[in-house]
């Protein structure tokens, strides 16, 4: 999901209080603008992810200026929730149990975007209040140069001293990904318990938590780092320009790889100050044309079912999640005891 880019005046603007003190010039007093808060890895570090040319063509052929906040999926949804008596942004986008946690709050209005009804049940709001815009896997990275000869298969190598102080994945309940270590953690080892008790041991070798999963690929491509948590989108994004990058999926020793979607998922928030502006953008990026370049700009996977990419991209992605089991997650139970589950992982890890 890459490093934080500096913000616009009007993003900027945001963090301030009150909002006026930022002048007339603000996203909340220009009518021609929407403003997006999103979870990282859609968004280039060098101006050339997904977001980047997606925001391009939606400005030159609307005219409407997208002014872009990012932060952790759990960050996203908490200044929102801050926000809520004054809403500041008019589309949210973050991964799941966070997506599911903000239409619990009352953060999303309903909204079906153009094109939803081509989107799986599965990646969208019964309610009508969210759907996927880019479908993702979760994964994990680990440095192909320095572990060329010994490459990580297992949850059970990463517990070698060849990791020592060469391990780290993104804070639980803060970063989406870093959350989707202990959901992938607790299927894989049968329940919350035994996944504790592993994540414990993990924990002689983890340099200890981040609150941005973006900031952990550069690590790891120059060798600061040998395994870290990601996703296959962001990772395989990042891959472009951190050649020492390599996408795996952790097994139990003698099982299979296992990994389950883990999609950006986008919705109109409640009271947006721009909400026409805000349906436009989600119909934008739920499209035709949008949705095709998801693999080819984004290296990411389409919302879209009636999308069949056949770009370079595509057929690389193809083969990477060729023989990998993919569950789905009870996100309603996820949701509802996310709290108990984070507080459960910083007892077991003392973080």
């Amino acid at each position: 999901m890459p490093g934080k880019p500096l913000l616009p005046l009007a993003a900027l603007c945001l963090l301030a209080l009150p909002l006026t003190a930022c002048g007339a010039n603000s996203a909340a007093s220009d009518e021609n603008v929407v403003t997006v808060y999103s979870a990282d890895g859609l968004k280039g570090e060098n101006g050339d992810g997904w977001y980047d040319q997606v925001f391009k063509d939606f400005e030159n052929e609307t005219g409407i200026k997208v002014e872009y906040v990012e932060g952790g999926s759990g960050e996203m949804v908490q200044r929102a929730t801050r926000e809520k008596r004054n809403a500041q942004a008019d589309v949210l986008v973050t991964l799941p149990p966070f997506i599911q946690q903000a239409d619990t709050k009352g953060l999303l209005q309903k909204y079906a975007p153009a094109g939803v009804d081509q989107v799986s049940g599965a990646d969208k709001a019964a309610n009508g209040t969210w759907t996927a815009v880019v479908n993702n896997y979760f994964g994990f990275i680990h440095n192909k140069k320095d572990l060329k000869q010994q490459a990580p298969a297992t949850w059970e190598d990463l517990l070698d001293d060849t990791y020592e102080n060469k391990i780290q994945y993104s804070t639980p309940g803060v970063a989406g990904d870093g959350t989707a270590v202990l959901i992938k953690a607790m299927h894989d080892f049968g329940g919350e318990k035994p996944a504790m008790e592993y994540l414990k041991k993990l924990q002689a070798n983890n340099v200890g938590p981040s609150a941005s999963t973006g900031k952990l690929a550069p690590k790891v491509d120059k060798g600061e780092l040998l395994v870290a948590n990601g996703d296959v989108q962001m990772n395989f994004a990042q891959s472009k320009t951190m050649p020492n990058l390599g996408i795996w999926f952790p097994a139990r020793e003698g099982g299979k790889p296992t990994t389950f979607a883990l999609p950006y998922a986008a919705g109109l928030v409640t009271d947006a100050p721009h909400s026409e502006n805000g349906k436009k953008l989600l119909d934008y990026m739920l499209g035709q044309k949008a949705q095709k370049q998801v693999s080819e700009v984004g290296g990411g996977f389409a919302a879209r079912q009636d999308v069949k990419a056949t770009d370079a991209n595509a057929i690389e992605l193809a083969k990477l999640m060729d023989g990998v089991e993919i569950f789905e997650p009870d996100w309603n139970d996820i949701e509802k005891n996310l709290t108990s589950y984070v507080d459960a992982w910083k007892e077991a890890t003392g973080s």
